[in-house]
């Protein structure tokens, strides 16, 4: 029997996945503060710093959870996961399938061994203890180093809108880690790569993720705009722009029920990789 090939679909998490800012459900009104405040409060740290803003608003996680007398640690960030606002379609109905059980059965069905990957600015933390968190193979997102102690001491890494395209390279590669340089940056022929760049779709929503779906566009793979559909018309039409401005491939809205735009184009984006890769005839696509 001939083996799957490997095909990576790849979210962002924050207004992809799930509804606004995963921080924003519980966590910051935990501490006490409106969410507009603790966004401007990031915003003013780190342009009074020359900071890069994901470490700020991370650091400021850690100073203002402290002062409130609850010190973060890895359990904490999972419990506010629970809650996060993730769009329709995303979790299981009940047939007991959902977008994730879905999309692997067409890519099985097609040829294609489908592995589901984010790459986030968001919390890693915050997404392990989301509903979802089983569906995906590996998550690439911002997180804290911890003292002996379990408690949170420090941002360990900052995932922002430039970074994020060194982790396309890393799934690219099969180099599953923050860490690994050597590996990143050592030669590898196409050919032997585990997961092709023709082999890949981008979900992402907004400005954080433009150098990403450029690089996924012009790399021969796919991207895909999404919005919120309770998001206003001057919302859309500025993700619409995306395409007109050639970064992306799609926009849809952020509904992952079957039968609805972006359950059919993804679906017809597995069907052409299939077709590409010469594991499915075009009759049968």
């Amino acid at each position: 029997m001939t083996a799957l090939l490997k095909t990576a679909i790849i979210y962002d998490f924050d207004g992809t996945l799930a509804r606004g800012n995963m921080q924003e459900v519980t966590f910051i009104p935990s501490l006490g503060m409106g969410i507009g405040d603790f966004w401007g409060e990031a915003d003013r740290l780190t342009k009074s710093n020359d900071a890069d803003n994901i470490l700020m608003y991370m650091q400021l996680m850690l100073q203002r959870a402290r002062e409130h007398g609850a010190p973060i640690t890895r359990k904490l960030l999972a419990g506010h996961g629970e809650d996060v606002k993730l769009f329709d379609g995303l979790k299981s109905d009940l047939t007991g399938k959902g977008w994730f059980e879905r999309i692997n059965e067409i890519g099985a069905r097609y040829g294609l061994d489908i592995e589901h990957y984010i790459i986030s600015a968001g919390l890693e933390e915050m997404i392990d203890g989301c509903p979802i968190r089983d569906a995906f193979h590996h998550v690439f997102a911002s997180k804290f180093a911890y003292d002996d102690t379990g408690t949170a001491i420090w941002p360990a890494v900052g995932v922002n809108y430039t970074t994020k395209t060194q982790y396309l390279f890393r799934i690219n590669k099969g180099v599953l880690n923050h860490w690994d340089h050597e590996r990143i940056n050592k030669f590898v022929a196409d050919d032997d790569r585990p997961v092709p760049f023709e082999r890949m779709i981008f979900l992402g929503d907004g400005d954080t993720d433009v150098p990403t779906m450029k690089m996924m566009h012009t790399k021969g793979g796919f991207s895909i705009a999404v919005y919120d559909p309770q998001n206003t018309a001057r919302d859309q039409k500025k993700v619409y722009s995306l395409i007109s401005e050639d970064r992306v491939n799609f926009v849809a809205a952020a509904d992952y029920r079957e039968g609805q735009p972006l359950d059919l184009i993804v679906k017809g984006l597995i069907g052409r990789i299939a077709i590409t890769a010469g594991v499915m005839p075009a009759s049968e696509a």
